[in-house]
């Protein structure tokens, strides 16, 4: 439905209509009066509002399609699809050549997961249309249905014939460029942008994204031009600032990488990001104070960003300051509970700390979050064994060997685990195994189990072995 701009005129209207609200005093309004009074109030998200609107607008202009259509337009914002529906219907005897009321119905089956129909019922509506003012909405609504069917070679034909008609349509640019990267297809999408630049020389849009696509294939010099192009056409363009910044990163040219990303602090609100790369490149030059001093900005600035946490983390354990490392790698899992990564490096300071049961606890969360790895398993049962945990250590060794079968150093810690518990059968079978797998990995058996290296038995099954 198309609206007449605001102005004086409707600007009376609506004071008019909230001054009758107020006073309970009915006043009348034209239909076109009510239809931009109740397209104020959707696009002020004042739902309420527009529905007193409706129900005052039908009351004095019962036979009004338009504002029929707000009213089944409220029914899909409130998922009341079969009153809209229904409504719909009504309005179809009236108008059946409508576009509004084929839109409309789309939404209804898009909401209920029914893309195909709402494709189809749109295409009824773009032969209505037959190329009259709004066609690049239909071809956007049909674009976006694609998308959520996952059939980005179509979804990407109808974005197009969106550019076509208005070549400043960056929506539709940006979902041209998300199908192509959806389908690893970054060099279609350089040919295409190249071709678009062709006729939109000055576009800061098109260059940041072929500056991106450039990134993605690693090569940096292309890239690097590519967000040049981008800030000489736009130089208040913060985004290009930053990718140039993480494009000089990987060249390693870190200098001119804080140069870029303090440029975007000048141009605007101090970003996390921003910040945080910045301390990244200092790290790299070997300014740790200057580092440190901006992840401490970082997390000033988004207390709530668990990398800023990490970098300051990561800094402290470096410098061997293991107390300060902890208190921090302690704010970053209050952050993000779920992340394998912060949860081994917690295991690992609190090793550092020898507080050996937090450090176990550290690693069995990593393991109950899904990080199957060999070491997260082995330095589980190490920290199992240094704390007198023999059973649920070899509990431990027993799942890992469901993912790491016949392996030496598996074996080796459950040979010395059975001995230590007198259970010598058991000790012997897999000491035996772990010598047939790799002997070289006895050094186990010296360093988790000194008093079982004694055994007599023990020794002439690993002489006999080495023979």
């Amino acid at each position: 439905m198309e609206f007449s701009q605001p102005d004086d005129n409707n600007n009376f209207s609506l004071t008019r209509f909230e001054s009758m609200l107020k006073t309970n005093h009915v006043l009348f309004f034209d239909s076109n009066e009510f239809e931009n009074i109740i397209h104020h109030y959707l696009e002020s998200g004042k739902i309420a509002l527009a529905k007193k609107a409706i129900k005052l607008g039908l009351e004095q202009h019962p036979t009004s399609v338009n504002l029929k259509l707000f009213l089944s337009e409220i029914f899909i914002l409130e998922n009341k699809f079969s009153e809209a529906d229904e409504l719909l219907n009504e309005i179809h005897i009236v108008e059946p050549s409508n576009e509004e009321i084929y839109i409309q119905k789309a939404s209804v089956f898009s909401k209920q997961d029914e893309h195909k129909k709402a494709i189809d019922t749109l295409k009824i509506a773009l032969k209505i249309n037959q190329g009259d003012e709004g066609i690049t909405d239909l071809f956007a609504l049909i674009g976006m249905e694609y998308l959520f069917l996952d059939q980005f070679e179509s979804a990407r034909e109808y974005f197009s014939k969106c550019l076509a008609l208005d070549l400043e349509d960056y929506s539709a640019l940006y979902n041209i460029i998300y199908c192509y990267d959806f389908l690893d297809q970054n060099n279609e999408a350089i040919e295409f942008l190249n071709i678009y630049l062709d006729k939109n020389p000055y576009c800061e849009v098109a260059w940041h994204q072929l500056g991106r696509q450039y990134f993605t294939i690693k090569d940096y010099d292309k890239a690097l031009a590519a967000f040049d192009f981008a800030i000489i056409s736009d130089d208040k363009f913060v985004g290009a600032y930053l990718e140039k910044g993480k494009v000089l990163e990987k060249k390693k040219s870190y200098t001119e990488a804080i140069e870029n990303y303090k440029i975007t602090l000048a141009l605007d609100e101090p970003t996390s990001f921003a910040l945080l790369r910045i301390g990244h490149c200092h790290e790299k030059l070997g300014q740790d104070d200057l580092a440190v001093q901006y992840f401490y900005r970082t997390v000033h600035e988004d207390p709530l960003l668990d990398k800023g946490w990490i970098a300051i983390t990561k800094f402290y354990n470096k410098n061997r300051n293991f107390q300060k490392a902890l208190f921090y790698i302690n704010k970053a899992i209050n952050i993000d509970g779920e992340n394998v990564i912060y949860w081994k490096l917690y295991a690992q300071i609190n090793h550092r700390l020898n507080f050996l049961e937090e450090a176990e606890r550290g690693y069995k969360k990593a393991l109950d979050l899904g990080n199957y790895e060999l070491q997260t398993w082995l330095s589980r049962t190490d920290l199992l064994i240094a704390i007198g945990e023999y059973e649920a250590s070899i509990l431990n060794l027993i799942q890992a060997a469901e993912f790491y079968p016949e392996t030496a150093e598996i074996e080796f810690r459950l040979a010395g685990l059975h001995f230590t518990l007198h259970e010598n059968s058991k000790g012997h079978y897999h000491l035996k195994n772990a010598l047939l797998l790799d002997h070289e990995f006895d050094f186990i058996l010296e360093e988790l189990f000194p008093n079982v290296l004694k055994k007599p038995s023990v020794q002439q099954l690993i002489s006999e072995t080495k023979k």
